[in-house]
């Protein structure tokens, strides 16, 4: 695997006299601090040609040079790993994904994901990544919920277009901050946020487009209970269109805000993760066409989550 092409940064007078590592991680938010720093000790980052250690200064008007590593090989390995099914014939497979699964293995979860379990499970087949099988769309780590897996080629093909054309009907339930309106359809361009690019964001004026229908179910202590269905199925996409129209999904370590009020925050700090759950799938089949219709209820953190904050 070719490496991939290096970065160069200029030390500006604002971060002259800092340390290398702390200057290319603000500079370069695309590369976490821990892998800068591994990168310095592999003897990856030069600054004005002289291979730098952690503990160099900038140095004003210097050229820093990154050679990022190439990422590791990864493979996906059968895993016995527990799956709770809700539907198999011979062309997929219908599972309701617990909170805190990977969906496939990447860096930094090379293994125990839910492709693994799968690949335990079942023969899964379809498209052209092997770290991928069968896997025709994603749930975040922390969202639980429903999600369908190819067995066949033609099925993942059949199912690929589905939800590239948005073929199909999405629901999820989550736990918002606040009381949002009882209705609300949120119609926004979607792309990567220009700050942070682990995050996204709805508010600029180019990316792809993203809509998000909202109900509000339940009025609850400083948070309400509400439904989302999806037209569109982009990355973080209720996360985004609900935190930045003021009503985060509680939880939420990346687009959440700080919770001042001592019930909703302990709330908050018991659940450890984002209230939101794919509660709905429904689609026709891949292959026969019969209507296929999946729906769970979200599971027990997120059941205690709701109880405790009807009774706050």
């Amino acid at each position: 695997m070719s490496a991939p092409s290096p970065t160069v940064v200029v030390v500006t007078d604002e971060d002259a006299g800092y340390r290398i590592d702390r200057v290319l991680a603000k500079r370069c938010p695309e590369f976490s601090r821990s892998a800068l720093q591994r990168w310095i000790e592999q003897g990856r980052i030069e600054q004005a040609g002289e291979v730098v250690s952690r503990k160099t200064k900038a140095l004003a008007g210097a050229e820093v040079t990154i050679q990022p590593a190439p990422p590791e090989p990864l493979s996906a390995e059968p895993q016995p790993i527990p799956l709770d099914i809700l539907y198999e014939d011979e062309y997929l497979l219908a599972v309701d994904k617990p909170a805190g699964l990977v969906v496939h293995p990447a860096p930094g979860h090379p293994d125990a994901t839910l492709v693994n379990a799968i690949l335990y499970h079942a023969a899964v087949e379809g498209g052209s990544d092997p770290i991928r099988p069968g896997i025709v769309h994603r749930l975040d780590k922390d969202t639980s919920g429903v999600m369908v897996v190819a067995k066949s080629p033609a099925a993942h093909e059949r199912l690929v277009e589905m939800f590239q054309n948005h073929d199909l009907e999405r629901a999820y339930l989550a736990i918002v901050l606040g009381r949002p309106p009882l209705t609300a359809a949120y119609d926004t361009f979607h792309a990567r946020h220009p700050g942070n690019r682990k995050k996204f964001t709805s508010k600029g004026d180019r990316g792809r487009r993203a809509v998000t229908h909202l109900e509000r179910i339940e009025p609850l202590h400083g948070a309400s209970l509400v439904r989302c269905r999806l037209k569109t199925g982009r990355t973080h996409q209720i996360r985004v269109h609900l935190a930045e129209h003021g009503h985060p999904v509680l939880g939420d370590p990346l687009y959440g805000k700080s919770i001042g009020d001592r019930a909703l925050r302990r709330v908050s700090t018991e659940l450890g993760r984002q209230a939101l759950h794919a509660t709905l799938l429904a689609f026709a089949h891949p292959i026969t066409g019969a209507p296929m219709r999946f729906e769970t209820e979200p599971p027990e953190d997120f059941q205690q989550a709701l109880a405790s904050l009807r009774e706050a």
